[in-house]
Parts: structure tokens; C-alpha cells; sequence
């Protein structure tokens, strides 16, 4: 598939854009601008951008708590994330969410998710929706590798496949759940093949291929719009650990060394300079624009107030006052 020089700089910029908030996340930590935790996908770039810019804005997706780049993807706002990640209440959720848990219907983002698997089954009943309305859209479940061994996956495959509804499944696999290595875990090494179970196709490829990623799933949407669900595993690695205080003693430095060597950026990097789609001086400028759009988000960040103490109860309830709720029952928090 033959793509603009405009797509083609869309995806690389996004990825790059991804790597720099991340980075960027991480040093915040480390200079205690930062409380909680965060998950980071640094690595796995080209999964979530490949995926989400191969949708229409009416498509919706499930992320996970490592999904920053399935957010940039799919288009939320880079300074809204980065504000609700440093607890500010022009943040997606106020600033009381954080990156695990940000969501943007306006672009079919139906928010990440902190349980691990806890997004698959709400993917399954927006493709019902999906589904049930005749609508021409398609639902896409983000999860990792780990939650294919939960309950709430074989549950909503089963479902999905027995409804045909149109979702697509996508596994992250970076050969770790938490600190365990999959071969501890499960005694496959092609995660696709559990598709078969339940009459579904299932597919594999190189996570670390942005432009590939992006070619099958335009065909995967298709083919889900038309036949039902679709089980899509990119096998890919992330370089940090589970979370910010992982030390990560679980693997050598030898093999997140090698896998580094298959950076996806740096992969995509070479191939556009190769096909004389880009020069290294039209990247170094994208590199700088996404440098220069973290950089914004950040000080929109700073600069945004946070949330007053008042309103600490907003949104816990769809009538968005907790006070009401409480006079109503009769007690008192």
C-alpha cells in the first residue's frame, strides 16, 4: 500500500511524539513534579499509532494503563493528557484519573483502563452498540499479553464471536506480564492461534512495524465490518519496566539491548530515508516539532490551576454532585 507523504509523516511524527512525552513523563517523575505512577510503552510506539490512524474518528477504542501512544493515536489532546498527568484540572479527568484512566469520546476514545483485561469486555458492548444501531464503525480492545489469560478475554471472544459483532481484538505482546516472561504463563508462543477456539481469524505481526501495522489493520476493519470479530496480536517489547518503580531485575541488559536495536522509530526512520520519501533533515524537523509540542504541553500543564477542593466530588455520579447523593440517603462521608 502506497501512502501520501503527508500519512507517512503523520505516523512518524505521532510516534516520535509519543517517545518525547514519555521521556519526558519519566524525568518529571525522577524531579518530583510527579506523584503515583505511570506505565510506559517506550518501545512499543508503533502498535497503538499503527492501529488508531488506520480508524475513522466515528471508530472507537478500549486502551490499556500503557496506552499513551493509543491516545495520541487516535488524536486526544497532548496538552490535556500531559495536564491530567500532573493532576491539573484542564487534565481529561481533572487531574483526578491520571494516565491510566483518560478518555475523550469526541474522538471515540473510550478510556484506558488500570485493570488488567478490564477494557475488553466494555470494547465488546460498544461493538454491540455498534452493532445494534447499524452503525458503520468498528470497536477496538487494546490489552496486553498477560490479560489473554484472564476470564473477561475468553469471555467477550466467545461473545463477540457468537454475536459477530464488530470488534477487533488487539493484543500487545511485549513477552511480559508485569515481571513474568510469557513462557511462564502460557505454553504457546503464537498468541494468534487462540482465535481458533472460538471460530474467530487471528493474525500476528511485527509489532515494531508501524507501517504494517497500519496497512493490516485497514484490511482487519474491513474485514471486521463485514464478517465480525478479528483476534490481531504485534509482538513488540517495552524497554522500561512495568511501571516506574519496576527495577527490573527479572531480564539481562543484554536483551533490552537487542531489542532496542529494533526501535520502531528508528526502523521507520531508515525506511522512509531509504525510499526517498523524507530526508534525514525533513525527520530532524518532525523530531523537533514533536520535541517542541511536548514542550507546550507541558507549560499549558504548569500553568493550569488545580482543582479546587470543592469539587473533589464532581463526576463521582452522573448527576455530578456528591452532596446531593448524600442528602438524598441520608448520610454523611
Amino acid at each position: 500500500m502506497k501512502l501520501s507523504k503527508e500519512l507517512y509523516g503523520e505516523l512518524y511524527l505521532k510516534m516520535a511524539q509519543t517517545r518525547t512525552f514519555e521521556e519526558t513523563a519519566a524525568r518529571l517523575f525522577v524531579e518530583g513534579r510527579v506523584h503515583g505512577t505511570a506505565h510506559f510503552c517506550i518501545g512499543e510506539e508503533a502498535t497503538g499509532i499503527g492501529v488508531c490512524m488506520a480508524l475513522e474518528k466515528e471508530d472507537m477504542i478500549a486502551q490499556t494503563h500503557r496506552g499513551h501512544n493509543q491516545a495520541i493515536g487516535k488524536g486526544m489532546d497532548i496538552k490535556r493528557m500531559m495536564a491530567e498527568f500532573l493532576g491539573k484540572e484542564t487534565g481529561y479527568c481533572k487531574g483526578k484519573g491520571g494516565c491510566m484512566h483518560i478518555a475523550d469520546f469526541s474522538v471515540g476514545s473510550l478510556g484506558a483502563n488500570g485493570v488488567v483485561g478490564g477494557g475488553i469486555p466494555v470494547a465488546v458492548g460498544a461493538a454491540f452498540s455498534q452493532k445494534y444501531f447499524g452503525r458503520p464503525n468498528i470497536t477496538v480492545s487494546f490489552f496486553g499479553d498477560g490479560a489473554t489469560n484472564e476470564g473477561a478475554f475468553h469471555e467477550s471472544m466467545n461473545l463477540a464471536a457468537v454475536w459477530k459483532l464488530p470488534v477487533l481484538f488487539v493484543c500487545t505482546n511485549n513477552l511480559y506480564g508485569m515481571s513474568t516472561h510469557i513462557s511462564k504463563s502460557m505454553r504457546i508462543t503464537d498468541i494468534s492461534v487462540r482465535a481458533s477456539s472460538y471460530g474467530m481469524k487471528g493474525i500476528a505481526l511485527d509489532g515494531n512495524d508501524v507501517l504494517a501495522i497500519y496497512e493490516e489493520t485497514k484490511k482487519c476493519r474491513g474485514y471486521v465490518l463485514e464478517n465480525g470479530p478479528m483476534f490481531m496480536v504485534l509482538n513488540t517489547y517495552r524497554w522500561m519496566g512495568h511501571s516506574k518503580s519496576d527495577p527490573q531485575l527479572y531480564r539481562t541488559k543484554e536483551e533490552v539491548n537487542a531489542w532496542k536495536e529494533k526501535c520502531p522509530i528508528k526502523r521507520c526512520r531508515e525506511y522512509l530515508i531509504r525510499e526517498r520519501i523524507f530526508t534525514g533533515d525533513e525527520l530532524d524537523l518532525l523530531d523537533k516539532q514533536a520535541r517542541d509540542d511536548i514542550a507546550a504541553a507541558v507549560a499549558f500543564a504548569e500553568s493550569s490551576p488545580e482543582l479546587s477542593i470543592d469539587r473533589i466530588f464532581d463526576d463521582v455520579y452522573a448527576d455530578g454532585d456528591m452532596r446531593n447523593v448524600e442528602a438524598k440517603n441520608g448520610f454523611v462521608l
